[in-house]
């Protein structure tokens, strides 16, 4: 999401966790979802800026994906203004990882109570194995780290700086993460993530429209300056199963609605050198997108002016879901199914029966079931004590 999205931080305390027994071993899957509570808009979809320290992470038991069940709540600092994508648990379950952009402060300059926001560079290193689950480690990004992702051997991770046109590499092994290079990307990057083999990572160039390739070998990564070109505004990429497909939803208006529709674009990773073979409308503001583990869905959640002012003429009162459907190389949109208000994260479940939607504004999350490639809501509501900014998946 963004209010501008662009704007850091440092925080001075030191953050303990607490929450009920997680036991990652007893029922897979399980969802993180990174709450905000800093960040809200009036009727005049004017950013509303609250104190920062009421921020949440959940570890969320989906064993019943039509009743899912908090099984921890981490008191740890999060941000909708990025792609919803800044949190993501490792291949294993025991590891997890969410990057803090930016942090609510007071203006000095302003004096008062007068708050502005500022750029963070902290990714913090959850211990999804311990009893409670607890904080394992922080460890410092680059500036404004955002959309993140494991590698599918789970022995490193990537994460989008888009406050200094950076992605830091992480090695991970179990709870020890640790930085171990820094590649510069020449514009602000949104979200990475990598291919299924693990042989090459995509990254969002967001201000620029573009996607990245990036080449990864025995454990290094490498930007060979290929960038392909996307729609406007792409803030979140998703590879299909098979690696034959990338997919980046295009937002169109820098992280917000502005009435027109928006694409997502479809990029062949089988040709040489890969390029986009389609753009797919979606409708207006596409926000969170992924890919069913079963290849034959995506779904990307569709903002509709859902936080804009009351009087603009774009605004619905909720967002959607836009369905699409991959046969091939072929993708078309076959539904738009209404959420809630300013839907950001959308998550298939491991088995793709489910698709969970988290509804900032309403706080909570839709419920769609999958049957082979039609998807219905349920009409349940999953409630969460706070503003869902971001969520991901178990594997």
């Amino acid at each position: 999401m963004s209010i501008s999205r662009s704007v850091g931080l440092s925080l001075a305390t030191a953050i303990m966790l607490g929450g009920t027994a997680l036991s990652m071993a007893h029922a897979a899957p399980f969802m993180i979802v990174g709450n905000d509570e800093k960040v809200l808009w009036d009727d005049a979809g004017k950013t509303v800026l609250k104190p920062a320290g009421k921020d949440s992470v959940l570890i969320v038991d989906l064993a019943n994906p039509e009743k899912p069940k908090i099984v921890a709540t981490l008191p740890l600092d999060n941000s909708v203004i990025g792609p919803p994508v800044n949190v993501d648990i490792d291949p294993t379950g025991s590891v997890a990882l969410v990057s803090d952009s930016v942090d609510v402060a007071k203006d000095e300059a302003k004096g008062g109570d007068a708050l502005k926001i500022n750029l963070d560079n902290k990714i913090y290193v959850i211990d999804l194995k311990a009893k409670p689950a607890k904080l394992a480690a922080t460890i410092t990004g680059g500036k404004q780290p955002s959309g993140l992702s494991f590698s599918p051997d789970g022995k490193m991770a990537l994460v989008a700086n888009r406050g200094d046109n950076s992605i830091s590499v992480l090695s991970v092994n179990g709870t020890d993460v640790k930085v171990t290079d820094t590649i510069a990307m020449g514009d602000s990057v949104a979200h990475v993530t990598f291919a299924p083999d693990g042989k090459h990572a995509y990254a969002v160039k967001f201000t620029t429209h573009k996607l990245s390739v990036l080449d990864i070998a025995n454990g290094k990564v490498t930007y060979n300056k290929l960038d392909l070109a996307a729609g406007l505004w792409p803030y979140n990429v998703a590879v299909t199963p098979n690696g034959q497909l990338a997919m980046t939803a295009d937002n169109g208006n820098a992280g917000a609605s502005d009435g027109s529709v928006d694409t997502v674009s479809v990029f062949d990773l089988t040709l040489n050198p890969p390029r986009a073979i389609d753009r797919v409308v979606v409708g207006d503001g596409p926000e969170g997108f992924a890919i069913s583990p079963k290849g034959n869905l995506a779904a990307a959640a569709i903002l509709r002016g859902s936080n804009a002012a009351k009087d603009a003429f774009f605004r619905k009162k909720n967002g959607s879901v836009a369905v699409l459907r991959i046969d091939d190389k072929k993708v078309s949109k076959t539904q738009d199914i209404e959420v809630g208000g300013l839907p950001e994260a959308v998550v298939f479940t491991p088995d793709g029966k489910y698709i969970l939607v988290g509804n900032y504004l309403d706080q909570d999350f839709s419920i769609l079931k999958v049957n082979g490639t039609k998807v219905k809501d349920t009409g349940k509501r999953f409630k969460v004590p706070g503003h869902p900014a971001s969520a991901r998946m178990s594997h």
